[in-house]
C-alpha cells in the first residue's frame, strides 16, 4: 500500500469514528430528552410514545423508506417537548377541565418552544426542529405558528398531526375528557383537506391501517402496564428508534415487507 493510500485509509477511519461518536452523542441527547418528558409529565410521556407508534404505522403504510420513517418517529417522540417549558408547567399540570383563552394561547407556543429546545440537534437531524415546529400547521393554511399551506408543511409533521389529533381525542387529559374512537375517526374524516393532508387521511382511515393502529396501541399499553423499558444493545447506538419500545408487533411490522396499501410510493408527495 502506498503512503497516499495509507493516509486516505487513516483519514476515512478517523472520519468514521468521528461520525459514530457524533451519532452516540445525538442518541444520548434524545434519551435524556425523553427522560425529561417522562419526568415532567407522565401523561405526555405516554402520549408521545403512542403517537410515535401510530405515526410509524401510518408512515409505513404511506410507503416511506426506513430513513424517512426514523425522521417521522423522532418528530412524533418530541413533538410536545415544548410543553415541558416552565411557562407552561402549571397549565399542563393544574389546568383542570377546560382552558382559558390565555391558557390556549400559551399552549399554542409549544411548537416554537420545542423547536428551540431541539435546535442544537439540527446539524445531526435537520428535519427534527422543523417537523416539531410544524406539527400544528393545517393543510388549508389556518394552522400555527407560520400558516403553512399544503405541501409546504413537512411530510413528517403532516403524518404526526393526524396521529396526534386522533390520540388526543380518544384519551383523557387533565383539561379534557376522552371520546370514543368512532368520534375520533369522524373528526379526522371531517378534517380531510382542511386540517389534514387528504392523501394521508385516506390511508389513515383505511381498515388495514386502523387495525394496525389498534394493535400498536395495545402493545404500547401493555408495555406501560408492565413497566418494562427496552434498550437494544447497538455497537454504535446510532439512533433512538429502538430505545423506547419492545420487540413486538410494531417492530415486526418494521421488518416486514412493504404492505400492498403503499401503492403510490413511487410518486410519494413531498
Amino acid at each position: 500500500m502506498t503512503i497516499a493510500a495509507s493516509a486516505t485509509t487513516l483519514a476515512w477511519r478517523r472520519e468514521r469514528e468521528t461520525r459514530r461518536a457524533t451519532e452516540r452523542f445525538a442518541a444520548a441527547a434524545f434519551e435524556s430528552l425523553l427522560f425529561a418528558i417522562d419526568a415532567n409529565d407522565a401523561d405526555t410521556g405516554r402520549h408521545v410514545r403512542r403517537v410515535a407508534s401510530g405515526s410509524l404505522v401510518l408512515a409505513r403504510a404511506a410507503g416511506l423508506g426506513a430513513a424517512a420513517r426514523r425522521d417521522v418517529e423522532r418528530v412524533a417522540l418530541f413533538h410536545d417537548i415544548g410543553k415541558i417549558s416552565a411557562a407552561l408547567f402549571d397549565i399542563v399540570h393544574d389546568g383542570g377541565y377546560g382552558l382559558s383563552k390565555a391558557d390556549r394561547e400559551a399552549i399554542a407556543s409549544h411548537p416554537r418552544r420545542g423547536a428551540e429546545v431541539l435546535s442544537p440537534l439540527a446539524p445531526f437531524h435537520p428535519q427534527l426542529p422543523e417537523g416539531v415546529l410544524s406539527h400544528h400547521e393545517r393543510w388549508d393554511g389556518s394552522g400555527y405558528p407560520r400558516g403553512l399551506v399544503g405541501r409546504e408543511i413537512p411530510l413528517a409533521a403532516r403524518i404526526v398531526s393526524i396521529v396526534d389529533s386522533y390520540d388526543a381525542i380518544i384519551h383523557t387529559r387533565r383539561y379534557k375528557a376522552g371520546r370514543s374512537r368512532v368520534a375520533a375517526v369522524r373528526a379526522i374524516r371531517l378534517g380531510r383537506g382542511s386540517q389534514f393532508d387528504p392523501w394521508l387521511t385516506d390511508i389513515f382511515l383505511s381498515p388495514a391501517v386502523q387495525r394496525r393502529l389498534r394493535r400498536a396501541e395495545r402493545e404500547i399499553g401493555e408495555r406501560a402496564d408492565s413497566g418494562r423499558r427496552h434498550i437494544r444493545a447497538e455497537p454504535y447506538a446510532p439512533d433512538i428508534m429502538f430505545r423506547w419500545r419492545e420487540p413486538g408487533p410494531v417492530g415486526r411490522m418494521e421488518r416486514a415487507r412493504r404492505p400492498r396499501l403503499a401503492t403510490r410510493s413511487a410518486s410519494l408527495p413531498a
